[in-house]
């Protein structure tokens, strides 16, 4: 950054007076080498962020306080009726205000760019070298240049709804946006880092403290658990099937196939009126004496049902059984592919130097598979994370929490980060809180990426399989 702004000041600098008029319209310099269609096209790229920056500018400025006028009727003698007044819209302000500051930021690039540009025409023209048409442009724009000009549309929607609604999201996180600050009947300001400090505060008063420990920690055991239930059960499901004693090997995956077509909210959703607590499961092992038996061993609070998706105690071994069974065929066929590219030289290379068969799948075909399937297994973490599907249809409407301090947090025993979040903002209105955790949530998953991909990607194992 900091050469950058030492070439722009060298080529202001160095530059003659179409250069330096440059600055001020951006097309100037070409107008002097008549480079008439570039300069037209720069001085309209420069009327479109002086615009687009005078809009934001008034939004920009009230960016320090998000609005002190609070949304009232007035009386107007004029129409003789209660009218609104000009008062200020704080999510506006901050939106609008955020965008103006990127157009800001990009207008400064792209006119520090546009200085260095017309100093090199200048030393080019002095040269004597020949200086591209407008015609030829367009047409480097199809040529040369053709990865720019198909990188400028998802690269400019990126920017627009990604990268900005992702600080806006940020920037609401250290705000006191919740239900009694909702807009535009009310204003809601700037608070620091208080959110951050309610969510990480462990004391016996902070409900969102005593909430965030309990749902972080299960949703990191939640993470580990239904990835690697997964992962090793499709590798299993895979070595079993392509076993060479194994019959009936279509079959079998076409099982597994229409597990998978079958949309995996329908599975959820009649797994659990399967589970429910006057559901079919429930009325057999009533039936056989199951739930009475559980009920005198203690295992079971009442003897009318077992609480499969009602009690933590019970719901979440549940829930990780249920993704065992939704996730394991996805899997399985994962597995299948990788499993039939291994060399057959190593294994057959192994069975001669005496390995059975676990020595083989431990030094052989788990290395591989890592090695092969470890990006996709990354992503896999990252992805039950924010694994929203089997948990809220798993729970909605069926798990109420017993616990005060959950429930005053809008947590409940099973939810995850990201169902919490949901939660907070559909529910609640807790906008702020809801933004502090999806900022946690992106730390932690950028954490367990960048230390997973080091470990499962390294350089040095690519050589073993070479």
């Amino acid at each position: 950054m900091l050469k950058t702004i030492q070439s722009t000041w060298r080529a202001f600098r160095d530059g003659d007076r179409w250069v330096k008029l440059s600055a001020l319209v951006a097309g100037a310099s070409c107008f002097r080498r008549r480079q008439w269609g570039r300069g037209a096209v720069l001085c309209v790229m420069q009327l479109i962020f002086i615009a687009a920056f005078a809009f934001a500018l008034p939004y920009i400025l009230k960016l320090p306080t998000l609005g002190t006028v609070q949304a009232a009727r007035i009386y107007d003698p004029v129409t003789r009726r209660n009218v609104w007044n000009d008062y200020d819209h704080s999510f506006l302000i901050l939106l609008f205000g955020i965008i103006g500051c990127c157009i800001l930021v990009l207008g400064l690039a792209w006119w520090m760019r546009n200085l260095r540009r017309a100093r090199d025409v200048e030393l080019a023209a002095q040269k004597g070298q020949r200086l591209s048409t407008f015609r030829e442009d367009i047409a480097d724009l199809f040529g040369h240049q053709f990865h720019r000009t198909l990188l400028a549309l998802p690269s400019t929607g990126v920017i627009a709804f990604t990268i900005v609604p992702l600080i806006v999201m940020i920037a609401i996180a250290f705000t006191n946006y919740d239900r009694n600050h909702l807009v535009p009947t009310n204003l809601f300001t700037w608070v620091g880092a208080d959110n951050f400090a309610s969510l990480l505060r462990m004391t016996a008063d902070s409900a969102f403290g005593y909430a965030f420990q309990r749902v972080l920690i299960w949703t990191l055991i939640w993470a580990v658990l239904s990835t690697f239930t997964c992962y090793f059960g499709g590798i299993l499901m895979a070595l079993l099937i392509g076993h060479r004693d194994t019959r009936g090997k279509g079959l079998w995956r076409l099982c597994f196939m229409i597990a998978m077509a079958v949309p995996q909210f329908v599975s959820l959703l009649l797994v659990r009126n399967f589970f429910a607590d006057v559901g079919i499961v429930n009325t057999l092992c009533k039936s056989i004496g199951l739930t009475d038996w559980l009920h005198s061993i203690g295992a079971i609070p009442t003897a009318n049902y077992i609480p499969f998706l009602t009690h933590p105690a019970w719901a979440r071994p549940m829930i990780i059984l249920i993704n065992i069974w939704v996730g394991v065929p996805y899997q399985m066929l994962i597995a299948t592919g990788v499993l039939m590219n291994i060399p057959h030289e190593l294994t057959e290379a192994a069975r001669i130097d005496g390995a059975n068969p676990f020595q083989i799948f431990r030094h052989i075909t788990m290395p591989y598979m890592l090695f092969v399937t470890g990006p996709s297994l990354v992503n896999a973490v990252v992805s039950n994370i924010n694994n929203f599907n089997v948990i809220w249809l798993l729970s909605r409407d069926v798990y109420t929490t017993s616990d005060q301090l959950m429930a005053s947090a809008g947590a409940t025993e099973v939810d995850l980060l990201v169902t919490w979040l949901y939660r907070l903002t559909q529910d609640q209105s807790n906008y702020k809180m809801a933004s502090a955790i999806g900022l946690l949530v992106f730390i932690v998953c950028a954490v367990l990426t960048l230390i997973a991909f080091r470990r499962l990607t390294g350089a040095d194992k690519e050589e073993s399989f070479q």
